[in-house]
């Protein structure tokens, strides 16, 4: 089964587990970056990812070439922002058609997850929705317990995708 991990990652979680991901499962990695990439800081980081969020904006994105109809298998992760998933996925969302794939979510956060799965269930109908992984600042603090759930999830969606 080929698969891809499709991303966006603010400040380096997301990406450590989308890297996590590849090696554990030999998967194709798309990351999504933004045009205006640069980073914001203290409260105003806070105050613009959210405004993006509640507005639902779709920055623009760099380039990225993927033809979803390769894969059988999609893994789709986002920090948490103002308890939805991050802007970049709406662009994606919107410019990309995702149908009749296996999916499996995942997202970190500082504190939950918020409504961020069933947000981006809503955006991806017409899929098959086969595991979820939330993990708390894996960059951060506990890198080898939230290393685990990985390894432990991966093992679950192997188990769940054979049957």
């Amino acid at each position: 089964m080929k698969s891809l991990i499709i991303f966006y990652s603010y400040d380096g979680n997301c990406r450590l587990v989308a890297d996590w991901i590849r090696t554990i499962t030999d998967s194709d990695v798309l990351e999504l970056i933004p045009v205006d990439n640069r980073q914001r800081s203290g409260l105003s980081k806070y105050f613009w990812g959210g405004k993006q969020v509640v507005r639902n904006m779709e920055p623009e994105l760099l380039d990225y070439n993927v033809q979803l109809s390769d894969y059988d298998l999609i893994f789709i992760g986002t920090p948490v922002w103002a308890g939805g998933f991050a802007p970049a996925l709406n662009t994606f969302f919107a410019k990309t058609a995702v149908q009749g794939k296996k999916i499996a979510l995942f997202c970190c956060h500082g504190g939950g997850k918020g409504k961020v799965f069933d947000k981006m269930k809503a955006r991806l109908e017409g899929n098959s929705f086969i595991g979820e992984l939330d993990l708390l600042t894996p960059a951060w603090k506990n890198t080898e317990q939230m290393y685990e759930k990985v390894v432990n999830w991966i093992e679950k969606l192997s188990e769940v995708n054979a049957s």
